[in-house]
């Protein structure tokens, strides 16, 4: 492997241009870094996965077709939180770490513009489309009478200010790619502790104040992105980050930097939900309604991996990112096989929790039968191999950021036709859910094994050999 210039001859020169937080990303050792980086990030995403809880257990309080329409919403308002976040977040993050550690001070200023148009466009753009033609978008989801009217309602709120959570996560993105991930962390923890009264009386009023129904709970998050997105503004803007904000004319080649790796990982998100969304369908075409019931509420506890690692995933996007953009190859492949070492762990020990006592996750949601028997299947076949999922999923995120993304896009679609494909051919040939979800187990395996390997034999590095 290139391990690139030696460490002391390729600092030197760029020791004046490099704050002590990105020299400390260059030389710390990596397991006390990483950990010291990945606390604050994982308490981002516990608070982020809390507002939708939040405002979920609110809205209930008004009724079944409330609730029914916020759970239409729910998924095509996470797509976009996971891509605005994770994806394009990425991209953003990967770009600013590797101009900082190549010492590129003026690039990872002009960077921050940059992002900053990439998410207000696309921000726009979302909620052009659901305002537009949300109603029919929900209507294909399955959504009728007051049920869908309930959902055009709040989703009229939420994506009217969507532009809003663009800008929230790219902001925060540009911050954690210097490497501060408690910023970000603070201001979206403050947000979610002031979004627990705020949703109450916006939803059902106090005093003098009306209540707005279900669109008072989208008027609160709209509140919430707003709130972060001006405090993270504000600290940008103050010369405070280490990537500050300067008028420059838009440039190409920087929304290339991040759209590159930002737009390969949007499909990389893409490619988890169409791979849960095909092996819906197969169960509900093998086994009916409960089966169903039983295997979206096993999986889910899939889904709820996916912030987990993310909390590690971004400090890890910087930190190779910094590195690689330094020449300190060596190093960002460290980091990377540490961090996927860690997620294999966490993931594989609530794998084995969940396929030894299944019945303590499925038992939350309901006690019917045909439900449980279909969700303990799945989590005794699945949860096993969690520890894969977990590998795959931290290993693209440092893949983010040494801009490397062909390896994690072809495994992912290697993952989907194993798991769709041949988990279709199993199901055709026994008729039994086991094997469909044997076959939804190798794939994980596959892809967590495959992409490991991949990058712990340089494929980063191949173009500079």
């Amino acid at each position: 492997m290139n391990a690139g210039p030696d460490p002391a001859v390729a600092a030197a020169p760029l020791q004046s241009a490099m704050s002590e937080r990105t020299r400390r990303l260059l030389h710390d050792p990596i397991l006390p870094l990483l950990l010291r980086m990945a606390w604050p990030n994982i308490l981002i995403m516990l608070a982020q996965a809390a507002t939708g809880l939040i405002e979920t257990w609110w809205v209930s309080h008004l009724g079944t077709a409330a609730l029914a329409g916020m759970a239409l919403v729910f998924p095509p308002l996470m797509l976009t939180q996971m891509i605005s976040a994770g994806a394009m977040g990425g991209g953003i993050s990967s770009a600013i770490a590797r101009a900082l550690g190549g010492g590129r001070q003026d690039e990872a200023d002009a960077l921050v513009l940059h992002a900053v148009i990439v998410n207000l466009a696309i921000g726009l753009a979302v909620s052009a489309t659901f305002l537009l033609w949300g109603r029919a978008i929900f209507a294909l989801l399955g959504g009728e009478g007051a049920a869908l009217d309930a959902a055009v309602t709040y989703a009229n709120v939420v994506f009217a200010g969507n532009a809003l959570l663009w800008l929230l996560n790219g902001l925060a993105s540009v911050i954690r790619g210097t490497g501060n991930m408690l910023v970000p962390a603070l201001v979206i923890c403050a947000g979610v502790v002031l979004l627990v009264p705020l949703s109450p009386v916006l939803i059902f009023g106090l005093g003098p104040l009306p209540g707005l129904g279900i669109a008072g709970g989208g008027m609160a998050l709209v509140l919430f992105y707003a709130g972060g997105t001006a405090v993270l503004g504000w600290y940008i803007l103050s010369g405070r980050n280490l990537a500050r904000f300067r008028w420059v004319a838009p440039r190409w080649p920087l929304f290339r930097a991040i759209l590159r790796v930002g737009a390969v990982g949007a499909v990389t998100s893409l490619q988890t939900n169409v791979t849960i969304a095909l092996l819906t369908a197969l169960v509900a075409g093998a086994a009916g309604t409960a089966a169903v019931a039983g295997f979206g509420t096993a999986v889910r506890l899939e889904y709820l991996l996916v912030p987990l690692v993310f909390g590690l995933g971004a400090p890890v996007v910087a930190l190779v990112g910094t590195n690689v953009g330094a020449g300190r190859d060596a190093r960002a492949l460290r980091i990377a096989l540490t961090a996927g070492a860690i997620a294999f762990v966490m993931t594989e020990s609530i794998g084995l929790a969940a396929a030894v006592w299944p019945e303590a996750w499925l038992s939350l949601f309901s006690a019917e039968p045909d439900m449980l028997a279909a969700g303990s299947a799945y989590l005794r076949s699945v949860g096993p191999v969690y520890g894969f999922f977990g590998l795959g999923l931290v290993l693209y995120f440092a893949s983010q950021g040494a801009g490397q993304l062909v390896w994690p896009l072809g495994i992912g679609f290697l993952r989907l036709a194993i798991a769709t494909g041949g988990g279709w051919l199993a199901l055709t040939a026994t008729g039994s859910l086991d094997w469909l979800f044997a076959a939804a187990a190798a794939a994980l395996v596959v892809y967590g094994a495959t992409l490991g390997l991949a990058v712990r034999s340089g494929v980063w590095f191949r173009r500079s050999r």
